[in-house]
């Protein structure tokens, strides 16, 4: 990784880092935060599981079981942050509500994401599906997200209040910080048992650029939105998780 690319990654990761942890303190961002962390970690879920299917029937049982165990942390993780909002009368946006374009014709932000958009530029969605991305790219991407998510949910955590609703959010959420680093190390020693040393340094450095990239593309659209984030949430609480008390119980537990 060159000098430049280094030192957009620190001030990179240090502007997110900022803006993420401001955002979780204030109870007017924290829901839209928490949101987008519900879609995320609930989102890939279906993609990890069947990545855990294809390596088992490519005899990989090692990382079928990896990916399996994966798949059941991001399941948890999605329903700790639908608990959150549940916690503030709040739910994530339905998006079959959610129009395809804008009136002035435009794709809603809310269905793209300009940071993704950059990280995973020049390959097809075709070619990124759980039966036929490369092996080496899921890898290697996925591990530079969970590596700096580790990091950026510890800060998260660390940055909220010190009420009792939000003590119980931050053990939640330092227990997800530890799943993520967990996450991170399987997927470099599933890199490491595929290639030589130097060639996954190289890997690790070549989206470890990808990701300063993206967040660069990031910020760029930030500014032409004057910094205004599209709504991921809406009031009320999913109707599966109105007399969840039990639930409640266990993920503030967690």
């Amino acid at each position: 990784m060159n000098l430049f690319t280094q030192i957009f990654h620190l001030v990179g990761s240090g502007a997110v880092a900022y803006i993420t942890a401001r955002n979780m303190r204030d109870l007017q961002t924290r829901p839209n935060l928490l949101a987008g962390f519900q879609l995320a970690e609930s989102g890939s879920v279906p993609f990890l599981e069947a990545l855990s299917q294809r390596a088992a029937a490519e005899g990989d049982d090692w990382l079928a079981e990896k990916l399996s165990r994966h798949a059941q942390d991001e399941r948890k993780h999605g329903q700790i942050f639908a608990h959150a909002l549940k916690q503030l009368n709040k739910q994530v946006i339905d998006f079959k509500q959610v129009p395809q374009t804008t009136a002035e014709g435009k794709p809603d932000e809310r269905r793209r994401s300009p940071f993704f958009d950059a990280y995973f530029e020049g390959y097809s969605r075709e070619n990124m599906s759980p039966e036929k991305i490369d092996w080496l790219v899921f890898l290697g991407s996925t591990h530079i997200l969970e590596l700096d998510a580790c990091k950026d949910f510890a800060r998260m955590a660390n940055a909220l209040p010190d009420d009792p609703q939000s003590v119980n959010l931050k053990k939640s959420i330092l227990s997800i910080a530890q799943d993520e680093k967990g996450h991170a190390a399987y997927l470099l020693e599933a890199m490491e048992r595929r290639l030589p040393h130097n060639k996954v340094i190289a890997l690790v450095d070549e989206w470890r650029t990808r990701k300063v990239n993206a967040l660069l593309a990031m910020v760029g659209n930030l500014i032409q939105r004057n910094g205004q984030q599209p709504s991921l949430v809406q009031d009320g609480v999913p109707a599966e998780m109105s007399e969840g008390v039990a639930e409640e119980k266990e993920l503030a537990a967690v």
